[in-house]
């Protein structure tokens, strides 16, 4: 048992140094790409009097336009793991209400469901935490969730395209 602790906590040390090279041309394409998506997305809210922006969305940005090619970056990904964790959260938050319990089952189903719907997109994991803590209603799923996703992608998809070396998105389906 001693060594399997051992061995267990020998994996957490490393002498790796992170891969990751500064590019200021990369952050400024990024830094353009998240600012156009929030800007159109606030716009859009603010002229029609819906919510349109949710903390997720900013973190959907940071893949769509720092990491385009991903595959947790895709068209697919954003808006299907925006739906598939936002119906976990209104399910689970209608079914039980504000809890521990439904805050973990909800995220944790999300997490899974995406993986099985091949969907998974990391900033959506916090939509049912959102959801939830927030006591959304239903229309929540339509706005700000499946408005202000594929909003995303659109801007996404004509920004990136817009940079010579980026094709996106890489896969629809």
């Amino acid at each position: 048992m001693e060594k399997a602790i051992k061995a267990y906590f020998a994996k957490f040390v490393t002498h790796a140094r992170s891969p990751l090279k500064i590019n200021i041309w990369q952050a400024v394409v990024a830094f353009v790409g998240g600012f156009l998506t929030i800007l159109l997305l606030e716009s859009i809210a603010e002229g029609l009097q819906w919510s349109l922006v949710i903390a997720p969305f900013g973190a959907s940005c940071v893949l769509a336009f720092v990491l385009p090619e991903a595959p947790v970056s895709q068209p697919r990904n954003i808006i299907g793991g925006h739906m598939v964790t936002t119906l976990c959260g209104l399910t689970v938050y209608h079914l039980w209400g504000n809890s521990i319990w439904s805050l973990s089952v909800a995220v944790g189903l999300g997490i899974a469901l995406m993986l099985l719907t091949k969907t998974t997109h990391p900033p959506a994991g916090a939509n049912p935490i959102v959801v939830i803590t927030a006591a959304s209603t239903w229309s929540f799923l339509v706005t700000p969730v499946l408005i202000g996703s594929i909003v995303i992608v659109c801007v996404a998809v004509l920004y990136n395209n817009l940079i010579k070396n980026r094709k996106y998105p890489t896969f629809w389906i």
